[in-house]
């Protein structure tokens, strides 16, 4: 089986505009995140899925830079965007990353792979939205499902909330989730970008730990807010969006 990253990505965001074009060493958090992302060792490509408006020129414009793949669509129509996206590249098995994880761990997309593939589930995800708990830290988001699947959403989703979040229908009708989780409980950490206190606890980590030549880890980023509790902390309130 093949598997093609399918990173949602727009430069629009109600609580930090353009955070994914933020710059940190004159690159972008994008960049970073797709970095990142293609030293996972059993991924068949990266796709950039971005809208056509006008203001996302720029990350089309950082997919060509950097010999991404890209698809332009609808900005509120994501799942008919990552539906297109998939169908234009022939994309057997979709893991779903959003640009909102700069820090994704490669090895995490790996053992994604490796649990999907051993455990046959419809969907594996290590963010749980049904009441589970929650292991991995927010900004580690990985979900894997088939185009079959992503297929069948695109035809028979319906509810504006199941277009715009891509998965939900799948939860809703697929027989069988996997619940992927982290060998420990690290929930209390949150490594996404949504806010500017994101930004600012992410920004301390890549000046701290990023090398070109060498991939640093989740236990890397844990044990440098361990032993920095006070950049931990930057973003300890912020609250997830919710659905």
């Amino acid at each position: 089986m093949s598997y093609s990253v399918i990173v949602q990505a727009r430069s629009g965001s109600t609580r930090l505009p353009g955070k994914i074009l933020k710059k940190i060493n004159d690159k972008t958090l994008l960049e970073y995140g797709i970095e990142r992302i293609q030293k996972a060792k059993k991924i068949k490509e990266v796709i950039i899925a971005t809208t056509v408006n006008e203001k996302d020129d720029v990350i089309a414009q950082i997919a060509k830079k950097n010999g991404i793949k890209y698809f332009r669509g609808s900005e509120a129509d994501v799942l008919a965007r990552y539906y297109y996206a998939a169908k234009k590249y022939a994309v057997e098995n979709v893991i779903r990353i959003t640009s909102d994880c700069p820090l994704i761990d490669p090895d995490i997309i790996d053992l994604s792979i490796d649990n999907y593939e051993r455990n046959e589930c419809d969907i594996l995800t290590n963010v749980p939205n049904d009441g589970q708990k929650l292991t991995y830290p927010r900004g580690m988001d990985v979900e894997i499902f088939s185009f079959e699947w992503l297929e069948e959403a695109f035809y028979k989703a319906k509810e504006n909330y199941e277009r715009e979040h891509v998965t939900p229908y799948l939860y809703t009708n697929v027989k069988d989730v996997y619940y992927d989780k982290a060998p420990k409980d690290y929930s209390q950490y949150r490594l996404t970008l949504d806010t500017k206190e994101d930004l600012d606890v992410i920004t301390q980590v890549i000046q701290t730990l990023y090398n070109p030549d060498k991939t640093f880890h989740l236990q890397d980023i844990i044990h440098f807010l361990d032993l920095n509790p006070d950049v931990r902390n930057i973003n300890s309130n912020v609250k997830q969006k919710e659905i």
